[in-house]
């Protein structure tokens, strides 16, 4: 064996060497691995945008009454009692049964909105209608809509469970009023009426029944 292959021996040899003695240092490393965690005490924290206040004002109420008035408070109550109650979504009915309760008065059909009035607000209704139609007096009318509607004030009977809301409208609309012979005695086709109404509705909170009852009008 000449000298050139003793030294490439020699030289593989001590490469091995080097090689066992770095694995037993370092150990083995095999593809891509996570750097170290943080220690938990220097872990970054996120910094919180907001926080929520619970216990504030319910803006469901107070978007139409005073907060702190008599009427905030029995709206409040009327919530208590029946937690689905929601004084927009009431506002947004009130709105529809003006409308039909209105029109059903100004054409004397009173029947297909019996089932809404309180028992002397039916009374009433009807008495008109019949004392006009006595006189041979017919209305035309053409609602055109709610310029303003608002809580004029609410109450809640602890011991009833009865909650009563009054609500201010002021609508347009036509409106004619027609004798026998056909001839206008009041209003014209073409002018706008404006009309003010505060209605009060009332209703048993946590029934079963979800309709309010007209109990008192005036304006």
């Amino acid at each position: 064996m000449n000298s050139s292959m003793i030294e490439l021996l020699v030289l593989a040899g001590i490469a091995i060497f080097l090689i066992l003695k770095l694995k037993s240092v370092l150990g083995t490393r095999e593809g891509f691995e996570k750097p170290p965690v943080l220690p938990e005490e220097v872990k970054p924290r996120s910094k919180k945008q907001f926080e929520v206040i619970e216990g504030g004002p319910d803006r469901d109420i107070t978007d139409h009454v005073a907060e702190g008035s008599p009427a905030a408070k029995a709206l409040a109550a009327m919530k208590a009692a029946e937690p689905s109650f929601s004084v927009s979504e009431f506002l947004g009915g009130a709105r529809g049964a003006y409308e039909m309760i209105l029109m059903a008065f100004e054409t004397g059909d009173l029947e297909k909105v019996k089932a809404f009035l309180a028992q002397d607000v039916y009374e009433s209704f009807a008495e008109a209608v019949a004392a006009r139609e006595a006189q041979g007096l017919t209305i035309e009318a053409n609602f055109i809509g709610i310029r303003e509607l608002a809580v004029q004030g609410a109450e809640f009977d602890t011991t009833s469970r009865e909650g009563e809301v009054s609500v201010r409208f002021v609508a347009e609309l036509n409106s004619v009023v027609r004798n026998k012979l056909g001839e206008v005695v009041e209003g014209s086709p073409t002018e706008i009426k404006r009309q003010r109404d505060v209605w009060t509705f009332s209703r048993q909170m946590g029934a079963s029944d979800p309709n309010w009852l007209l109990v008192a009008t005036g304006d």
